[in-house]
């Protein structure tokens, strides 16, 4: 199917939703509208908008940004992260929402820039806990839908199309959604229309003048906001260090034809983001070329590809795609498998595949393993571990930068200056990156002709006010990290995860003793269980000496009429860890468990 015919296919999905976003999208007429008032409002003094970062500052993800003005409140995405190899256990990272928790009378609305999981991961848990309307063009508004599904919130969720060009009026914002290219499809950044003046946010993007699907970004609607008046612009920081311009998707197209002939008579397994769509598009594409079926692996590869066929953003032809369990039918020459963990995640399928604890997947001589993504920072052990174990198994891997296989979906440092150049901003906030990533892209303003007052380099919880006058900092507001581990939502925090990492490092002693109930004298034990601390057969002496040590500290006890558990166990936690530290250079984590008979 052609990319017009596609377009026609997605525009017919969406005509209901067209109607239905009418009822609060303003077109052309109220942008005129807009600008007038805009034009008005000029005489008079203007009022300020506060600007707090909730997350996505000096980290990579975990996305939200709330904007404040005359007493109403819009928030930007509301993403996840990934956790860092020190949250042991922790399967996600969402933002801390008490301070959106605190103002929810206040709140108009939230608008998504698109629909990666650092964009949209922290919506479920924030709707979980209040209602708030929604608005994103149509595929990331499918993908949110089809992620509330999954939490049993979509029933009660606000949800609203909007399709880029469009503007929504929430309280005083006017949001406008302007169309950009990124490695999702329906991106968009946000120009906010406030009294205060316009705010750009960039959300995600590159300048791509050939890409796969749709148009290049809109540099027009820029450069006319350029021309009105633009009073800030946050611009993500993701690739500020890198210089010249990102490379065209087209790039990948050619590189995924070649290393599909390459792979001859080999099984072809790609791994590459659940929620590159695009990415997929040309892989389904050059399997029909070399007349290969093509089978999905991972839950949310196969969550996010129903989506994107549903909505028209998938052309498929028939009878391509078979489910993971025929592949057994098929020789290898005739497979294509698509899965996720680019990232080298634990639990995806590549990974799974890797450590040979994949159902329905054995890799070996044989398979031909393209992974199309570059590492996240802090991803590159991971992905390297992975890599590793696919080549002993004698799979080939083509990976990182060994081909065209992967291109990113984020500005370089020309096409950062060209956005900027265009906006005119007065203030410049980098955002989205970690401090060597926003203090790079805050050189490229300044290089640009923005005064470094001008420029304001924050933190998750910093708050800042802007006006036409000035940038002020203001006291910072409630934000952090939450962890999400199984079902629990915050329930772990920096005391767990401080002795999950001690559990981890040195190992658990558990001391078990029976005491008198009348003079506090052993009874029976103490008894000594060690994990993870020494091989307990072979280091049979030094627990002899930790249980005659435990024995010691509670006959003192008993003969000096000490009956208060919390001191007795100090005692035992003290002088049994001074002993064992002194023998071992161990710090093991020391439990005594005492019960009266």
């Amino acid at each position: 199917m052609s990319a017009e015919n596609t377009g026609k296919k997605r525009n017919n999905n969406y005509k209901s939703a067209k109607r239905a976003s009418k009822t609060y999208s303003a077109g052309g007429k109220n942008k005129k509208n807009s600008a007038k008032s805009v034009k008005k409002a000029s005489r008079k003094s203007k009022p300020s908008v506060k600007v707090a970062v909730l997350g996505g500052l000096n980290e990579i993800g975990k996305n939200i940004t709330l904007f404040e003005c005359e007493g109403d409140i819009v928030l930007l995405d509301c993403g996840m992260a990934f956790p860092d190899g020190d949250m042991l256990g922790v399967d996600l990272v969402i933002p801390d929402f008490t301070y959106i928790e605190q103002n929810i009378d206040r709140v108009k609305g939230m608008v998504i820039t698109h629909g990666h999981e650092d964009h949209i991961g922290g919506i479920p848990y924030l709707l979980s806990k209040m209602s708030i309307p929604i608005y994103g063009t149509p595929l990331t508004i499918g993908l949110i839908g089809n992620k509330l599904k999954e939490h049993n919130l979509f029933n009660s969720a606000k949800l609203g199309v909007v399709h880029a060009g469009s503007t929504i009026k929430l309280g005083c914002f006017e949001a406008e959604f302007i169309h950009v290219n990124h490695s999702i499809p329906d991106a968009v950044a946000i120009a906010l229309h406030t009294p205060a003046g316009v705010i750009v946010h960039s959300g995600d993007f590159k300048i791509d003048c050939t890409p796969f699907v749709g148009e290049m970004i809109d540099l027009y609607s820029f450069a006319r906001l350029g021309h009105e008046g633009v009073l800030a612009f946050l611009c993500e920081s993701t690739n500020a260090d890198r210089p010249g311009y990102t490379a065209t998707e087209q790039t990948v197209t050619s590189s995924l034809d070649y290393l599909f002939n390459e792979a001859g008579k080999n099984r072809i397994i790609i791994a590459t983001f659940a929620s590159n769509v695009n990415r997929v598009q040309q892989i389904i594409d050059c399997a029909a070329k070399y007349k290969r079926k093509v089978a999905f692996s991972g839950r949310s590869m196969v969550n996010y590809m129903s989506v994107a066929e549903e909505l028209g953003y998938l052309s498929v032809p028939e009878n391509i795609i078979i489910d993971i369990d025929m592949l057994s039918r098929y020789s290898p020459e005739q497979i294509v498998l698509i899965t996720t963990g680019s990232q080298g995640e634990p639990m995806s399928a590549l990974s799974r595949m890797a450590y040979s604890d994949h159902r329905k997947v054995m890799v070996g001589e044989g398979d031909f393993i393209i992974i199309s993504a570059n590492p996240i920072p802090g991803n590159e052990k991971t992905v390297g571990n992975v890599v590793d174990e696919l080549l002993k198994r004698g799979c080939k891997v083509i990976y990182e930068s060994m081909y065209d296989v992967h291109v990113s979906g984020h500005a370089c440092q020309e096409e950062l200056k060209i956005v900027q150049k265009l906006l005119k901003p007065k203030y410049f906030i980098p955002v989205h990156g970690e401090q060597k990533h926003l203090r790079k892209n805050a050189e490229l303003a300044q290089s640009l002709g923005i005064p470094r007052k001008n420029i304001y380099i924050g933190d998750i919880g910093s708050q800042i006010e802007i006006n036409e006058n000035h940038l002020k900092l203001l006291a910072p507001v409630p934000a952090g990290k939450v962890f999400v581990d199984g079902l629990g939502v915050g329930d772990v925090g920096s005391i767990v995860l401080r002795d999950r990492k001690h559990l981890a490092q040195d190992g658990l002693i558990i001391i078990v003793a029976s005491l008198d109930v009348y003079d506090g004298h052993v009874i029976s034990g103490p008894d000594i269980v060690s994990r993870g601390f020494v091989y307990v057969r072979e280091s049979e002496q030094l627990l002899d000496e930790v249980r005659e040590r435990a024995r010691a500290i509670l006959d003192e006890c008993a003969d000096n009429n000490v009956h208060e558990w919390g001191t007795i166990k100090n005692r035992i936690k003290d002088d049994v860890g001074k002993m064992i530290s002194r023998k071992t250079r161990r710090f093991p984590m020391i439990l005594p468990i005492l019960q009266e008979v």
